[in-house]
């Protein structure tokens, strides 16, 4: 899965329900035994002000913020073509919200 990195933001389509939307990897690249899959947090612009959502002001994002709940997995076919990607820091703010939506907080 060369090209894919933790931290990246991809265009991504997620089909016809989710449209193509801006989608931060999350997961690790894979080694040659694991399935070839990519974790995503997507961006929505329908914030609704949850616990969940992370705002990360980028040049590349639309207003908005990703959605640590709705975590998806797709093959990496799905990702059109990479926009950017975020800070250590900013990266660190969605995974704690992931960590609070899958209770592995403590």
């Amino acid at each position: 899965m060369p090209g894919i990195d933790r931290g990246e933001v991809w265009l991504t389509d997620l089909g016809s329900v989710a449209k193509i939307r801006p989608c931060l990897v999350l997961s690790i690249r894979p080694e040659p035994q694991d399935r070839v899959l990519v974790t995503l947090v997507p961006h929505t612009t329908s914030v609704r002000g949850s616990r969940f959502e992370v705002a990360v002001p980028k040049s590349f994002l639309k207003s908005g913020a990703f959605d640590a709940q709705g975590l998806v997995t797709v093959a990496p076919a799905r990702l059109i073509r990479k926009l950017g990607h975020l800070q250590a820091t900013e990266l660190a703010l969605v995974e704690e919200a992931v960590k609070r939506w899958l209770g592995l907080t403590t």
